[in-house]
């Protein structure tokens, strides 16, 4: 497993490599066996030699080193005591051709297979705290929320979107002392029991209204959440949905849920706006490290590539201090390829931002 780890974390950083079929190739080089500590193997052997090695002991690892990372200062969600969670699900296609793990027609007689990503995101970290690989049909055990209610821990305030909306999932959350900021669609139906006044820092923040609603129904009917939920609006630019993957539309008012009642309103609005880092992680995890396709149609290969890349990232916010970004990740690959020298390596290094 070591030697397949190492193969891979060589696939991150060497855009040459493309396929496992060159991965392959590559380890028949001796001056790369050499330098990796690696042996040569078959192609058949790379590829199924991830049924026996356990990816649990990359996420040990991955959580070891997610400690030395310093948390962000962000003295204004002291109030949170809570570790605040981001969740959200990306799809990674595979470069494969097996038709039973399809789930989408693209026509011709082709179709496309593909991962999905669950993915908690620790915002004050900048780090993923943990990632569950499924199928990308979102349906049954893959769903999204049905891999969040089984994954769910306490003391951490989970930043949703509106595809979470589901009262049996707060619920589940509440139960496990964790709480929730889940934006909701902009056509719920709910009853405002009591509103809050707003403040001078609230109405400067954008908030619209505060409110403590009942989701759904009636109480009387079993058809809302079973915990008070206040419902924060704030003011937001609208806009329509465009195209086919472009996300629902909005018309100008964010509607955010939250099992919070202690926190203020504005803050609540802040802490919804944290959720898209997120999607930068996303944006950096794909372009960055190549993971926008897998080497392994295995759902135990995904995963190790997977925590391979986020260990890669770990380690580079821990030997520069910076935050990962395109321009140092290219400046390691041609440092790595004898194309750069460890001094312009550090020069680029030194024109990165800090880690916040």
């Amino acid at each position: 497993m070591d030697q397949y780890c190492v193969l891979i974390l060589l696939w991150l950083f060497n855009p040459a490599i493309r396929t496992l079929r060159g991965l392959q190739r590559t380890a028949e080089f001796g001056k790369v066996r050499k330098l990796m500590g690696v042996n040569r193997t078959s192609l058949g052997s790379l590829s199924e030699s991830v049924r026996i090695f356990d990816p649990e002991q990359l996420k040990e690892l991955a959580t070891e080193l997610s400690h030395r990372l310093p948390s962000a200062r962000a003295s204004n969600f002291d109030a949170l005591q809570q570790q605040l969670t981001a969740v959200d699900g990306s799809v990674v296609n595979t470069v494969i051709r097996v038709a039973r793990l399809s789930w989408t027609p693209k026509g011709k007689g082709k179709s496309l297979s593909a991962y999905r990503l669950h993915t908690q995101f620790e915002v004050l970290r900048g780090i993923p705290s943990r990632i569950d690989v499924t199928l990308a049909n979102p349906k049954g055990e893959a769903d999204e929320r049905a891999v969040l209610g089984r994954t769910i821990e306490r003391d951490r305030c989970y930043v949703i979107d509106r595809g979470y909306a589901k009262f049996a999932l707060w619920n589940a959350i509440v139960s496990a002392n964790s709480s929730y900021v889940c934006r909701v669609r902009d056509n719920s139906v709910y009853i405002v029991e009591r509103t809050n006044e707003l403040t001078d820092a609230d109405r400067e923040a954008g908030v619209q209204s505060d409110e403590i609603v009942v989701l759904g129904g009636r109480r009387e009917k079993g058809q809302c959440p079973n915990h008070p939920v206040r419902l924060v609006t704030v003011a937001a630019t609208p806009h329509r949905a465009r195209g086919r993957n472009a996300g629902p539309g909005c018309d100008g008012t964010l509607r955010i849920a939250t099992s919070r009642l202690d926190l203020p309103a504005e803050l609540i609005g802040e802490i919804y706006r944290q959720r898209w880092l997120i999607e930068t992680f996303f944006r950096m995890f794909k372009q960055m490290l190549g993971c926008r396709h897998l080497l392994s149609t295995k759902q135990e290969g995904v995963e190790i590539q997977m925590y391979c890349a986020i260990i890669a990232c770990m380690l580079i916010v821990l030997y520069t201090g910076r935050r990962p970004n395109v321009a140092v990740y290219e400046a390691i690959c041609f440092y790595l390829t004898g194309w750069a020298t460890l001094e312009e390596l550090e020069a680029r290094i030194e024109k990165s931002p800090l880690q916040a």
